[in-house]
């Protein structure tokens, strides 16, 4: 008697079920998704231009002085001026949270940053992933190989490094993570999505 009271009750609690699950699921994201505007200083945030894409900027770096907008890439090069450090970054797309892809193949050249606080160039070694926040200033040339390359120029006003990853390690996966993965720690590890050092960086 019991086994069958618990067969004709199974139908209706599972869909309450099911969409408790889906309502916490669609809770947490909308969550823990923020605009990247809201992690920037309020005063810096309202003054940046999200429409103004890196191959707009290469093409004619001079006549956008004075803009603020986001960026982001691999650093190839820090070194400490005599009133600055100089960061030569290889732009890279942003993705998920304003971070740097890790496929090099998509950058669409390189521009050079300056952060006028100090700042330590082995805290940015070669190959850092960095996203920031800065004022363009123009463009410099200097030799690339055999060639001369026009560099945009920004002046840094806030940054974040990103952790890095072991080679071939993909964060994301090929495909979208399932709503109830049946496995322990997908893609991240045992850490979870929270990486057990948080990156360096303000931001």
């Amino acid at each position: 008697m019991t086994y069958t009271r618990a067969l004709s009750l199974s139908p209706i609690v599972f869909p309450y079920k099911l969409v408790f699950l889906l309502s916490l699921t669609v809770l947490c994201a909308s969550g823990c998704s923020t605009p990247y505007k809201s992690t920037l200083p309020p005063d810096l945030a309202e003054q940046i231009n999200p429409q103004l894409m890196f191959p707009t900027i290469k093409e004619d770096p001079e006549s956008f002085k004075g803009k603020l907008v986001i960026l982001g890439g691999q650093v190839l090069a820090a070194k400490r001026l005599k009133d600055s450090t100089q960061l030569t970054i290889l732009q890279l797309p942003l993705i998920n949270e304003q971070e740097p892809t890790t496929e090099l193949t998509q950058s669409q050249g390189r521009f050079i940053a300056k952060q006028q606080q100090f700042l330590d160039p082995a805290t940015v070694p070669p190959g850092s992933r960095i996203t920031l926040a800065g004022e363009l200033t123009g463009s410099v040339q200097q030799s690339l190989d055999e060639t001369i390359y026009t560099y945009p120029t920004l002046l840094i006003k806030h940054f974040k490094v990103w952790p890095a990853y072991p080679p071939g390690y993909d964060r994301y996966g090929p495909y979208p993570q399932p709503l109830f993965y049946p496995y322990a720690y997908p893609y991240w590890g045992a850490y979870g999505p929270f990486y057990p050092y948080y990156p360096f960086g303000y931001w």
